[in-house]
C-alpha cells in the first residue's frame, strides 16, 4: 500500500494496539465527479496499515473508469445491480479485513491523519469512534462544522439515550469508525429497509455492544450539494420530511429488535422524547397536514412535547430555550406564522437576507 500513499507514518496507534489494519470502505453511486478526491484522501492516510475498498453500486456515469485508474492501490467491488447503500456497505465489509472499518461516502473525504487520530482514540471494548466533519459545498469550500459546534456529541455509554429516545448525538456516515468485532455482530444491514442512509442502522445499533468515543475536532469534509439524497435539490421540503420520518421508524424497528435480543427494553414510541424527531414530525404536520403520516398527531401536543424534550438536548441553556420557543411557536401559533418558522429553520435558503442575518446572529450569541 505504501506505493499508493505516504511511505512514512507511525507503525502503531497507542490507543488501539491490537488494531493491525484499518479499512476505509468507500461507497459510490454516480459520484464520479467527487470519487477521485475521496479515494485519494483514503490513500494518503499517515497510518500505513490502511486498506481502501471502493464499492461501486452499478453507477451509470464514469465511476467505473475512475476506479480502474487506481489499479492495485484499491480493492474494487463492482456491484452487478444497484442495491442501495445498505447493500454496498455489506459488500464492502465482506471485501475488507480491517480491525477498524470506516465507511466513507464517495462525495466526502478524510484528512491525512484521520485514521491515525481514530486509532489513537480507540479503547478496549468500544463499539465505535465518532468525529466531527467540516461541512463543505460542492466545490470544497468550508461552510460550517458538522454537527454544528453548539451541538455536543455524546460519549461513552449512550445506551440509556437510545432506549429512552431512540437517538443520541452522533454524526453522518463519514464521521464514524466501527470496531470489526461489533460489525460482525450487527451485519448484514437490512438492505431493503436501508437502501439509503444505511449509517442510520449502524449508528443506532452498534452502541448496544460497547461505548462510544468522540473526537471533537473535524477529521474530514462532509459535502453538501444538490445531488445528495437528503439535500434539498428539487424535492419539496414536505417530501423530505416524510422520508426522514420513515427512516426514523426503520431505525426504531432495528433498535427494538436488537435491544430485545439483548434483554433490553426500548421505551414505546421513543421518537416522542427526541427533539430531533419531534422537529421533523411537527414540521411535516405544519407544512402538509393532509399528507402527514401520523393521523393522530396534533400540532399543540407535538409543540409541548418538543419543548419538554428540548430540556434534554445536548445544547447550551440558551439554545435549549430557543429550541423550546420554536416548538411552542410552531405548535400553538396559526399556520400562517408557523409555516415560515419551519422553513426558516429547516430550509435556510428560503430566508430573506435580513432574516438570515438575524438568525445567524442569534445562533452565535446562543452558543
Amino acid at each position: 500500500m505504501s506505493a499508493c500513499g505516504p511511505a512514512a507514518g507511525p507503525t502503531s496507534a497507542p490507543g488501539c494496539a491490537d488494531a493491525q489494519v484499518c479499512s476505509i470502505v468507500i461507497d459510490n453511486f454516480n459520484y464520479a465527479r467527487y470519487l477521485p478526491e475521496s479515494i485519494e484522501s483514503a490513500l494518503r492516510q499517515t497510518y500505513p496499515h490502511t486498506e481502501v475498498v471502493v464499492v461501486d453500486d452499478a453507477s451509470t456515469d464514469e465511476s467505473a473508469q475512475v476506479i480502474r485508474r487506481y489499479g492495485s492501490c484499491i480493492i474494487p467491488v463492482l456491484q452487478a445491480r444497484n442495491g442501495g447503500q445498505g447493500a454496498a456497505f455489506n459488500a464492502g465489509f465482506r471485501a475488507s479485513r480491517g480491525d477498524v472499518v470506516m465507511f466513507l461516502d464517495a462525495d466526502d473525504y478524510l484528512y491525512p491523519d484521520a485514521v491515525e487520530r481514530v486509532l489513537a482514540a480507540c479503547q478496549p471494548g468500544i463499539s465505535k469512534v465518532q468525529f466531527r466533519l467540516d461541512l463543505v459545498d460542492a466545490d470544497g469550500h468550508k461552510i460550517d462544522l458538522y454537527p454544528p459546534p453548539e451541538v455536543r456529541l455524546d460519549d461513552h455509554d449512550v445506551v440509556p439515550a437510545l432506549l429512552n429516545r431512540g437517538r443520541y448525538e452522533t454524526t453522518v456516515t463519514s464521521g464514524n469508525a466501527f470496531m470489526r468485532t461489533v460489525l460482525e455482530r450487527i451485519l448484514p444491514i437490512p438492505e431493503e429497509e436501508f437502501r439509503i442512509s444505511a449509517d442510520g442502522y449502524l449508528v443506532t445499533v452498534a452502541p448496544l455492544f460497547g461505548p462510544v468515543v468522540s473526537i471533537d475536532e473535524p477529521q474530514g469534509g462532509y459535502r453538501k450539494h444538490g445531488a445528495s439524497c437528503w439535500s434539498g435539490g428539487a424535492s419539496p421540503l414536505g417530501e423530505r420530511l416524510r422520508r426522514l420520518l420513515e427512516h426514523d421508524e426503520e431505525k426504531y424497528r432495528a433498535l427494538v429488535a436488537r435491544a430485545s435480543a439483548l434483554g433490553l427494553d426500548v421505551t414505546p414510541e421513543p421518537g416522542l422524547r427526541d427533539h430531533q424527531h419531534l422537529t421533523t414530525r411537527l414540521a411535516s404536520l405544519v407544512l402538509e397536514p393532509e399528507r402527514h403520516p401520523y393521523a393522530g398527531d396534533r400540532r399543540a401536543a407535538l409543540g409541548v412535547r418538543g419543548a419538554a424534550a428540548s430540556r434534554e438536548a445536548r445544547l447550551s441553556w440558551k439554545r435549549r430555550a430557543i429550541l423550546a420557543g420554536w416548538f411552542l411557536a410552531c405548535g400553538l401559533l396559526p399556520r400562517a406564522v408557523a409555516g415560515p418558522a419551519v422553513c426558516w429553520r429547516l430550509a435556510p435558503e428560503s430566508r430573506q437576507r435580513r432574516v438570515d442575518r438575524v438568525l445567524k446572529a442569534v445562533r452565535r450569541a446562543a452558543r
